[in-house]
């Protein structure tokens, strides 16, 4: 792989160009060769004419190409897949055969998506969770709302060398992205399933975005106990699969929910699962409250709680999407 140094030769592929997608895309194409592989021919063709434009928290323009037929990609030193979790596969079979020797960054919640990459191609994989978020205006404008950081590691699945993953931090960071590399990257991991799995859950399945409700805990109906519940269940799991946590789910979604009250007044944070619900999407449920419940099942440990969050997200799926 082209090492830091040679930072501008890297041409980079990012696959899915949603709000995270285009946040990696527009930075990094300050610093390296950025190509886009959409869904829509319409999109790859908005960004191939007028770039991508980041407002808020970055202000900049990037120049880029695009296509919608990864056999256009050239040969390539690193993807970044961006997708949804469900799209993961998808991407998989466009990339599957090209550039063998590159290196491929799932960025997903839940977990998974390595997995679906490392069957496909021989390709080395870097796990990461981002922080970041932003509101997507149309093809070509992404407002970059919270600069959270990406956590980045070697996948145990087929790792790279871990002075990879700190080249690859080395570079968003050179790109004004924040990002921090890890030997061991399941100790994030984790901390942000068990953080999806409550969160992104409990905003689907009440129609609330994450906000003081998920903290409150002085009545006996508030929603912070049932979230406080979860997120012990999920830290169960994790114990039994030896993982020391790198951050305390709970303390995770407080500090999120304060940030939304700190932040400016417009900005309330809508988990991805509830924009999936009110848009009549399939959500990534299976591959984050699922794959909590499959880890502890795998393990002995009961996870009644998520069990039920997950039954009642696919029940909520089936009454707009039969066919699941």
């Amino acid at each position: 792989m082209t090492r830091i140094g040679d930072r501008h030769r890297w041409r980079i592929v990012v696959a899915g160009v949603g709000t995270i997608g285009s946040l990696f895309a527009a930075h990094l194409a300050t610093v390296a060769e950025v190509w886009v592989l959409t869904r829509r021919a319409e999109h790859a063709a908005h960004v191939r004419d007028r770039g991508i434009d980041v407002s808020g928290k970055s202000m900049l323009h990037s120049t880029l190409h695009a296509t919608n037929d990864a056999r256009e990609l050239p040969s390539f030193h690193l993807a970044i897949v961006a997708t949804k979790a469900n799209d993961v596969e998808a991407v998989a079979g466009a990339l599957k055969g090209r550039s063998d020797d590159a290196v491929v960054m799932t960025c997903q919640n839940g977990l998974g998506a390595d997995e679906i990459m490392a069957e496909a191609g021989p390709w080395s994989v870097l796990s990461a969770v981002t922080f970041m978020s932003g509101t997507k205006h149309d093809d070509g404008h992404v407002e970059y709302e919270l600069d959270a950081p990406t956590w980045l590691g070697p996948s145990p699945v087929r790792p790279p060398s871990t002075t990879t993953a700190e080249e690859v931090a080395a570079l968003l960071r050179e790109s004004g992205l924040r990002a921090e590399a890890f030997e061991d990257v399941r100790p994030a991991l984790w901390s942000k399933l068990i953080f999806n799995a409550t969160v992104n859950a409990l905003s689907a399945l009440t129609g609330l975005p994450h906000d003081s409700h998920f903290r409150a805990e002085a009545q006996l109906t508030d929603l912070g106990h049932l979230a406080h519940q979860l997120v012990e269940e999920g830290c169960g799991v994790a114990r039994a699969a030896e993982v020391d946590l790198y951050e305390d789910p709970w303390e995770m979604n407080l500090e999120a929910v304060r940030r939304g009250e700190t932040g400016r007044s417009s900005y309330r944070h809508l988990p991805s699962m509830l924009a999936d619900v009110r848009a009549r999407r399939p959500t990534e449920v299976d591959f984050i409250t699922g794959a909590l419940v499959r880890e502890g099942l795998k393990r002995a440990v009961p996870v009644p709680l998520h069990l039920t969050m997950w039954r009642l997200v696919r029940a909520l799926e089936t009454s707009y999407t039969p066919e699941r």
